[in-house]
This record gives C-alpha cells, structure tokens and sequence, in this order.
C-alpha cells in the first residue's frame, strides 16, 4: 500500500490554481475559428457527429433545431433504420426522425462528407476488453477520421467518457500529424455526455454542459456551440483534461456510494434492519445526506465501467484507487447475493432447483427503459442457468439479452405465471408495480426474490409465497 500513500502526499502537495465554474465572457481571436463561431451564431454551421448511439442520436436530434447535422456510425443496420425513419433509441420517437432525415438530418456513409462540417462531434463507445483494461479503439478510429477529414477553422469535440488525458492523447496527436495546431487552426475539447436514458425530467437542453478546450479560444468556440441548445447553460473548465476528470467523478460518485448502501445492505440484512426504512429515515435529514438505494449490481454503460478508466490510468502515476475497485467488487458481488437469495429462498419452500423454472423479470439494467447494457441481469441469468432446471425472463420493453450462456428472449407474461416456480425482480419497472402483487394470485411461483423493494412483504407471505428482498 506504500504507493498509495505516497501517491495521494504527493498529489495534495501540488498548488492547483482554482478555476471558476461560472461563465466568463472570452473571445474566440483566430481568424479562421472566428468564422466558425460566426456560422454556429447565425445558425448556419454544419456539425458532424460520428457515433449515433444512445449519446449521439439525441444530441443530433437536439442540435437539428437549430443547424444542419451530418451523422456518421459505422453500423450499417442503424444507418438503415435512421433513413427509413426509425429510431432505435426510447428517448427519441419515430415521430422526431421522420420530421428531420433527409432535411436538417442526413445520415452519411461516406466520411469525407465530415469535411463540409464547421463542428464534429465524437459519441462512440469506451468499452473494457476482456481483461477489464480500457478499450479505446472505437476514439482510434474516429482519430483516423478526424485525421483525415479536419481543416482550419473546425471544431473537434469528443464526448466519449474516458480518462484524463485522452482528447490530448488521441485527437490531438491526430490533428498535429496532418500539420494542424490543436487549439489555433482546429479548436479541441472534451464535453461529457450526460444523457441518462429514460429520465423524463432531465434531457440535453435542461442539464448544464461542461466544456473545456485545450485554450481558451477552444473552450469558448466550444461553449458558443453548446451554448446555442443546452438552456440551463454552459460551464467552462480550464482544459480538457479538467472536464475528463468532471465525468469520471461523476460516475465514481455513484458506484462508491452504491457500492457502501449495498455493503450496509448486506450487514443491515444480517441484523434483521430494514435497509429501506433506514435510508427513508435518513433522507429526512435536511442537509449533508444523499439517499441511494441497494439493488442486485449497477449496470448500464456508465458506472460499471467508466471509474476503471481512472483506476487503469492512476495505477501509471503510481496511486492504487482502492475505494474505486472496492466499491466495484462490492457491486459485483451484489449479484452473488441474489443467486443466494434465490437458493435460500427455494429451500426454504423446498424446491429442489434443478426441477424449478425461474423466471428473471426485468432484464434491462434499470427501469423503464429497454437498455441492457451491462445489466446485472445477464450474470444472474447465467449463473442461475447451471443451477435450476430452466431459466425464462421478462421484461414490458426489452426483448432479449445476451449473456455467456447464450442470447436469451423474453416470455409472455402468460407464459411466465403458468411455469414459472420463482421470480426474480431484477428491474422495477412502473408496469411490475401496477400489476403485482395482484397477479401473484395466478401464479405458480411460490418463491419471489426483490432485489428493489418493489412489494409488501406481509401481503405475499400471506398469500404463502417465500419472500426474500435485499437489504431486509
């Protein structure tokens, strides 16, 4: 641990300028920056996105209100859907396609049309490889694309959440090898996504946008762009590597607090506490508390993976992030204890597992929404698969899921209550709430395992079913 130590000593010993979260005014000098910022103004700059995934596509129909967008993935399926007028994204209707493609949305198979844009924006995916190391091919490839399609007076803006450095490292290193300067002929940033798929409330236009560019002119060309759709406003960092660092702290927020409200779960659960009652009580404290919640693991694109950005880069500084990766063995472990709980719970009603079907209900990796990336349910669907006789799954809105086991498809809710011995409620989508525990009447399932606190305990165990729910 004696990296650890010294690494943080040494890190609290910088002198760090404090940098201004407020908007100041700035001006954009370079000529050839000063007529993009004078397009994206008047409304007529063309902006380029690569990447039309679940961060690209509603930042494309958001930015169609005002300019004409040329959006560019390397899936041809996508593409296909997108020009006949389907969306493959919940948040963005069929409606909002059809009024835009081919008018203020064209969708490009050729790259080079890339070069007609004043802005391009990267949206692509940062996956980990099998090893649980960074994989930033997919911002690789868009380097290539940016090396081959930039010239003076672009924006490059990556928004693909990665660690601290990689704007610099990747597109920078791309646009100096065609003999550009970063920051004088091409303005280059990094802006965080923070699109959160489903939330009604929040969207692109109502959530500040965080913006920093390798200079000031970059951040402000940056920030004049943003700043032309996102109504809740813009906010401008020192440089890239600052707004890199703002994403993952926001997602390691997350999955450290998840993972200690999952650890005290586990302990609370032990001691016969309520962990549910205990965190509602909690919340009732004005000041210095945020409620989470346990749950079976974290899914999604975000807090499962993105703190491992920082853990793989701190571990080249020296610094071992132990609350980072123990937060996430916590996580983890979140859907061990659910099988647990599954096996406890059917030997209690005494059911032998490997002549029970068990049905997952609810596969995406939160509630209504049909995402399932990353969802928790894939690994307890797996595990559960070699250890009870037959596994079937549910969701209202997602259709299948894949998993080491192979791609398993929803059942209909028919199918499920007439075979289905244990219920397992990964997702606690609107839906499962309005129709149990009303439907648990014509069911077969005599074991129902809760891993959101979705149902009252009392009222299923008087209807003789074996209830078990994480955290009580």
């Amino acid at each position: 641990m004696c990296f650890y130590t010294i690494g943080y000593r040494a890190f609290a010993s910088l002198s760090v300028q404090e940098t201004p979260l407020e908007d100041v005014n700035g001006m954009v000098k370079n000529s050839h920056l000063l007529e993009t910022k004078s397009r994206i103004d008047s409304g007529d700059a063309k902006i380029g996105i690569i990447g039309l995934g679940y961060v690209g596509l509603p930042l494309a129909v958001a930015f169609c209100e005002k300019y004409v967008v040329f959006g560019y993935d390397s899936d041809e399926d996508k593409c296909k859907m997108l020009t006949k007028g389907k969306s493959y994204i919940d948040d963005i209707p069929d409606s909002s396609i059809k009024n835009l493609i081919g008018k203020r949305l064209k969708v490009i198979s050729r790259e080079s049309k890339l070069k007609e844009c004043d802005a391009v924006i990267i949206c692509v995916p940062t996956p980990l490889d099998v090893r649980g190391i960074p994989d930033l091919s997919y911002i690789a490839h868009s380097a290539d694309i940016i090396r081959r399609v930039a010239g003076k007076g672009m924006l490059v803006v990556l928004e693909s959440t990665s660690y601290p450095g990689t704007t610099e490292e990747y597109l920078g290193h791309a646009i100096k090898g065609v003999g550009l300067v970063p920051g004088v002929d091409v303005a280059l940033a990094f802006s965080p996504e923070r699109v959160d798929p489903g939330n009604k409330k929040f969207g692109i236009k109502n959530t500040p946008k965080v913006v920093g560019g390798v200079n000031e002119e970059s951040t402000e060309l940056a920030a004049s762009l943003y700043g032309s759709i996102v109504e809740a406003g813009v906010v401008k960092v020192r440089d890239c590597k600052t707004a890199e660092a703002t994403k993952i702290v926001e997602n390691i927020f997350r999955g450290v607090n998840i993972a200690l409200i999952n650890e005290l779960a586990l302990i609370f659960e032990k001691m016969g506490i309520d962990t549910w009652e205990v965190v509602r009580a909690a919340s009732t404290k004005p000041f210095a508390f945020m409620p989470h919640y346990p749950g079976p693991g974290v899914g999604g694109h975000c807090i499962p993976l993105d703190p491992l950005y920082l853990s793989y880069k701190a571990k080249q500084y020296g610094i071992v992030p132990r609350f980072i990766e123990l937060s996430r063995e916590v996580n983890e472990f979140m859907k061990n204890h659910t099988i647990n709980l599954v096996m406890a719970a059917m030997d209690e009603a005494g059911m032998e597992p490997l002549d029970a079907t068990v049905a997952v209900m609810g596969i995406a990796y939160k509630k209504n929404i049909s995402d399932t990336r990353e969802s928790p349910a894939a690994e307890i669907i797996e595990e559960l698969s070699k250890r009870v006789g037959k596994v079937l799954v549910h969701d209202p809105l997602a259709k299948n899921i894949h998993t080491h086991r192979g791609d398993f498809k929803t059942s209909t809710m028919k199918t499920i209550m007439g075979d289905a011995d244990c219920l397992v409620f990964v997702a606690d989508h609107d839906e499962y709430i309005v129709q149990f525990p009303g439907a648990f009447k014509g069911s077969k399932a005599k074991v129902v395992i809760d891993t959101r606190n979705m149902f009252d305990a009392e009222i299923l165990r008087r209807m003789g079913i074996k209830y078990r729910c994480i955290g009580k």
